[in-house]
């Protein structure tokens, strides 16, 4: 449940071992989240992004979570009620950025980052639906892309999946009303992180911690979308009414 000054309590990430997961988990350390779980398939990951949250969180705990292993996210979820009590606000900051060529050159590759960015985080997110709606309360945080708004020969593929996800977090939103229990998507640009090392620079670029300002700020307003940074919504609505001939040849 939230805190005596209205904060969250109990604070899940989903890729906690990321660079945007550990930048958010800080920051609802900073403003007094009591107890921050950071969730992911490899523990000596988390353990650093643990460490990186000492003298700032009263409880900081890791547990293995697997996008991939669907079957086994019921449970998971189960066991986090179990061990946390009430989730205030999950985090769903995980995903796989590969390279466009070897997607197109091998397509089983395309279908095992699909498996984790869109499945895995599709299944993740409905079930910590279920657990926030029965709780009556709650925020689920979807981190998305810009990349999802509009196809680009440069990466359509993971756009592809970026937008699936994104559309099912505005429906997901829908159906809650009512529920007390809130998502918002999250769609930053370009992020300085490790997952974008080996890919160039986009313009208006951000850090982790750009992200994790704008996504706290925006779950205390109960937002339903933040763009970071902020001026991406219109950059982007303007991409989209460009007209298809035009935009072959802006992005040839």
């Amino acid at each position: 449940m939230m805190n005596v000054v209205g904060q969250p309590d109990t604070v899940v990430v989903l890729g906690g071992g990321s660079d945007i997961g550990t930048a958010i988990a800080h920051r609802f350390a900073e403003i007094g989240a009591h107890q921050i779980v950071l969730a992911g398939p490899h523990q000596s990951t988390l353990e650093i992004s643990a460490d990186k949250l000492e003298g700032l969180a009263p409880h900081v705990a890791t547990e293995e979570f697997d996008a991939t292993m669907t079957s086994t996210h019921a449970d998971f979820f189960s066991t986090l009620t179990e061990r946390y009590g009430d989730l205030d606000i999950v985090i769903l900051a995980f995903g796989v950025l590969p390279d466009q060529q070897p997607l197109l050159d091998d397509p089983t590759i395309a279908v095992d980052a699909a498996q984790v960015n869109y499945v895995g985080a599709l299944s993740a997110m409905l079930t910590a639906a279920n657990v926030l709606r029965r709780q009556g309360h709650g925020t689920i945080v979807l981190l998305s892309s810009v990349a999802g708004q509009r196809p680009r020969p440069m990466n359509f593929v993971y756009g592809s999946m970026k937008a699936g996800i994104d559309a099912a977090a505005e429906g997901l939103g829908y159906s809650l009303q009512g529920s007390g229990v809130n998502v918002l998507t999250v769609r930053p640009g370009f992020v300085y992180s490790k997952m974008t090392t080996t890919h160039k620079p986009a313009p208006f670029a951000a850090t982790p911690r750009d992200v994790a300002i704008a996504t706290v700020d925006a779950t205390a307003k109960r937002k339903a979308v933040v763009w970071v940074p902020a001026k991406l919504k219109f950059v982007v609505s303007g991409i989209r009414h460009i007209p298809r001939t035009a935009m072959k040849r802006i992005t040839r």
